[in-house]
């Protein structure tokens, strides 16, 4: 059975360095263990992990230390990384085996131990890092560690980030915090925070090491991964669903059409409202279900289709807690939606990177083989300075949305630059 570590593709160094931090973190359990007997109490137990963890420097070697940063491009691993080695630090045999209670409820997403945090909107509040500061603070209820898993920690506000810090600053003996960002860059993690934090770096994946995962985990055909590999340029959950979603394909197909429909203003701007629209539909029919289960639960447990005085009275009162959820909720389709966009711009952005080079006759694969031909005709007529604006131009659409511009503006800039030129 493959270990904690099998599904992070194409970072060897990464899980080296991992595995030897798991290593040390599960050493000092055992010294502690020896240490203190049977019938110890558990703050010996807090003072010795303290001791031997403490607040190791970002920079030391292959110990263990009680906050990480995971950083890399989209689709480079940077929550799988975070969640295997929270199952090695609380695998029962120290390794991360893949099989043990320990290593299989964290990836499950039900240890007691592990607490996971997903933004559902545009941002992490500081309520929400108050409480989770808190919850972590205690003792580990399996006599392991306390860990914390934040996935997009560029998206905690300025409160949210100065109240994980003083945890990080002063943290409980055996608590790990473990962050994810696309960088260290001060605008994705404020420099106080990374000063305290080791650095995992990892890279994009090379789309052979993508492919083989598709084909030994997935069972995908060979030549279906290798083009879904190319295809989703190393974004590892973006080629499996290429690969096994017919309706994605369908997506990114059209997305490759654009370049074809620029012929003039108004087809510049139609082709901005297809876009949109599609992330819109998109984003809508990954979240509807989730939408609908959850107000259905709070109805239900707010007294929905009960009878008499009581049940009438807190339907009343529940008005409030409805709302909040339909604020969370159209927050989480806004994050969506900018999500099944930015998805459009890489594919875009990926057939310009096409056209600059064999505009410049340069030695390496496409990303989108089937749009090959295409790109081709648009290197002989645009030059590769043509085809390197159309590029920046839609990098640039990209930049835009993450400084929120308006979607629809940015979007629609861009379609009239890739029209000009």
């Amino acid at each position: 059975m493959p270990d904690v570590f099998a599904d992070l593709v194409g970072q060897d160094e990464a899980v080296d360095t991992l595995r030897r931090a798991a290593t040390s973190a599960a050493a000092v359990l055992r010294a502690a263990h020896v240490a203190v007997p049977s019938t110890g109490e558990p703050d010996d137990l807090d003072a010795l992990a303290e001791e031997i963890v403490g607040e190791a420097p970002a920079e030391q070697g292959a110990g263990m230390t009680h906050a990480w940063i995971f950083t890399g491009p989209p689709g480079s691993g940077r929550s799988v990384a975070a969640r295997a080695f929270a199952a090695a630090l609380q695998c029962e045999y120290g390794t991360g085996c893949g099989h043990c209670p320990g290593c299989h409820t964290t990836l499950t997403g039900t240890h007691a131990d592990v607490r996971l945090v997903v933004p559902e909107g545009l941002s992490i509040g500081v309520g929400e890092m108050r409480a989770l500061v808190l919850r972590a603070a205690s003792t580990p209820s399996g006599g392991r560690w306390q860990v914390v898993v934040i996935e997009d920690a560029d998206r905690l506000t300025e409160a949210a980030g100065n109240a994980l810090l003083k945890a990080i600053e002063e943290p409980p003996p055996r608590t790990v915090f473990l962050l994810c960002a696309p960088s260290t860059h001060p605008d994705d993690v404020s420099v106080t925070i990374r000063s305290r934090c080791r650095v995992v770096p990892l890279r994009q994946p090379p789309p052979a090491a993508v492919a083989e995962v598709l084909v030994r985990r997935d069972g995908v055909e060979p030549d279906v991964a290798a083009w879904a590999a190319a295809a989703a340029q190393g974004h590892v959950g973006r080629a499996r669903r290429l690969a096994r979603d017919p309706e994605a394909r369908r997506r990114r197909d059209a997305v490759l059409a654009v370049p074809r429909r620029l012929t003039g203003v108004g087809a510049a701007l139609d082709a901005a409202s297809a876009l949109i629209e599609a992330a819109e539909a998109e984003a809508e029919a990954s979240v509807v279900e989730t939408d609908a289960a959850e107000r259905a639960a709070l109805q239900t447990a707010l007294g929905a289709g009960g009878t008499g005085r009581g049940a009438a009275g807190a339907m009343r009162g529940a008005a409030g807690q409805l709302k909040d959820l339909e604020k969370r909720q159209k927050s989480r389709a806004t994050r969506a939606q900018r999500d099944a966009l930015d998805r459009a711009l890489v594919d875009l952005a990926g057939f310009y990177r096409d056209a600059l080079t064999m505009a410049l006759r340069a030695p390496v694969a496409p990303v989108h083989t089937d749009t090959a031909e295409m790109a081709e005709a648009g290197a002989r007529k645009w030059d590769a300075e043509g085809a390197l604006r159309r590029l920046e131009a839609v990098l640039g659409c990209r930049a835009a949305i993450e400084a929120n511009v308006k979607p629809r503006i940015a979007v629609e800039a861009m379609m009239l630059a890739l029209w000009k030129g």
